[in-house]
């Protein structure tokens, strides 16, 4: 049993925002019944890296464990009138539509409320429902660009660089996860539901609380400096630095420390901010003569905040990360035994688990409609006109 046991989410996203969103709700226990087209959704289509698997490839694998998959046409008077009944029956209704494509399609919040008035309608977008972007593609790329953020890193005169990570769906994902649950906690309270919205822009700007507070109410400039630096507003060292045999993770340690450590005595006497660019050069010329390990070990020795440099082949070894259970290993139905990442909470009385793992196509087309009362002659019926695919 999980936290959420019991509640019923309706998943219409696509990509990885929403769906990451809607896995997580799945993983505390609720009922995710995502619905797609009878061709499957856009990211069975797009495989991350080329990983394509057998009939599931890694990206979709990753985002929609824990759910099931109701395969249908939602252009046809049936499938509309199918999804409209699945509403009726749930908790949370999700989606993240280009703008005008739910109205289209009848899935905006004033049809699905008009039906179940308990229900919490959560829509996504890129900039927002309206204003002047609101038909700019929200791509998790054109959002870390536009937030700032990339200009906090690295050094004056090279260009931007984004992050290594799909950093903007993540936040809105959690952003949505965050904002699900808290409607759900004022439903229970006061019998209300509402409408969430979320949307990139304003989830990539408040996750900068402190860089955007520091300029808007500081009023200290967004300023990289001549050395490679990993923040503009952290001092010196902050950043990677080369060593004897690959890299070093430096955290803003206390250059009183560091100076000992070094055997830079000329680093205790100076400022992390003002003199950032001398520091960074300093460092980077002594951290060569030593092999990473040694670093790590004298820098422990000297209480100072230093790190290793991963790459994924590292990070899934790290015993740390074996101790933590950070990964989870299970069975799936085409893709054989596979490992992936688990779960960011723990629950001491109710932890979440992966009850299954990501659907094919329509897998569970057949039970949903069984579940709404549909006959199994109408259901084949409505696959035999395209209506909805149904995996045996």
């Amino acid at each position: 049993m999980g936290v959420l046991d019991g509640y019923r989410v309706v998943d219409l996203s696509i990509a990885m925002a929403g769906p990451l969103a809607a896995m997580r709700l799945g993983d505390l226990g609720a009922d995710v019944i995502k619905v797609e087209p009878v061709t499957g959704e856009w990211q069975r289509h797009a495989p991350a890296g080329g990983a394509t698997g057998n009939r599931v490839n890694a990206s979709f694998l990753s985002l929609n464990r824990n759910k099931r998959s109701l395969a249908v046409n939602l252009k046809s008077d049936e499938g509309r009138d199918i999804v409209h009944r699945l509403a009726a029956t749930a908790d949370v209704f999700l989606q993240n539509y280009r703008p005008g494509v739910a109205e289209r399609l009848g899935m905006d919040h004033d049809t699905i409320s008009g039906l179940n008035p308990r229900i919490v309608y959560v829509s996504m977008s890129g900039y927002g429902e309206t204003g002047p972007y609101v038909s700019r593609p929200g791509q998790d790329l054109l959002l870390q660009a536009m937030s700032g953020a990339m200009l906090s890193t690295g050094r004056d005169g090279d260009p931007p660089a984004p992050a290594g990570t799909y950093a903007i769906d993540a936040i809105t994902a959690y952003s949505a996860f965050e904002g699900t649950l808290a409607a759900l906690l004022h439903r229970e309270r006061t019998g209300e539901a509402q409408r969430v919205s979320v949307n990139m822009l304003d989830a990539a700007i408040a996750v900068q609380m402190q860089e955007l507070s520091v300029f808007t109410v500081g009023g200290v400039p967004q300023r990289r400096g001549r050395e490679p630096h990993g923040h503009t507003y952290i001092r010196a060292p902050y950043g990677v630095f080369a060593t004897k045999d690959g890299y070093l993770a430096l955290g803003m340690p206390r250059l009183d420390g560091l100076a000992v450590a070094l055997g830079l005595p000329e680093l205790a006497g100076m400022d992390g901010h003002t003199q950032r660019d001398e520091i960074t050069s300093t460092v980077a010329r002594r951290l060569p003569e030593r092999t990473t390990a040694e670093w790590l070990e004298i820098c422990a020795r000297h209480d100072l905040w230093a790190g290793p440099v991963y790459g994924y082949a590292e990070l899934v070894a790290d015993p740390q990360v074996r101790h933590n259970g950070s990964f989870v290993t299970y069975d799936h139905r085409t893709e054989g035994t596979v490992t992936t990442p688990g779960f960011p909470y723990g629950f001491s009385a109710t932890p979440p688990q992966v009850r299954r793992g990501a659907p094919l196509v329509g897998e569970h087309t057949a039970e949903i409609l069984g579940e709404l009362g549909y006959p199994a002659e109408r259901t084949a019926e409505l696959v035999e006109k395209g209506v909805l695919a149904c995996e045996d």
